[in-house]
């Protein structure tokens, strides 16, 4: 039987400026957060692979 998490949610992070750019493919990151304690949307500054630094990472629904 598996461990109920509570408020703990799955969200999946994608890069805003690699949007913009036009450049084929995608930046995704999936994390965890609480749903009680950050019901606003999650935003964190993650490496880019395809634009090589580090950019603003926004929650997708």
């Amino acid at each position: 039987m598996a461990k109920k998490k509570g408020n703990r949610v799955q969200v999946i992070l994608e890069c805003t400026e690699h949007k913009k750019s036009g450049l084929p493919g995608t930046s995704r990151y999936i994390t965890t957060k609480n749903k009680k304690n950050t019901p606003e949307r999650l935003e964190l500054r993650k490496y880019n692979p395809i634009l090589k630094r580090y950019t603003i990472h926004k929650e997708i629904k």
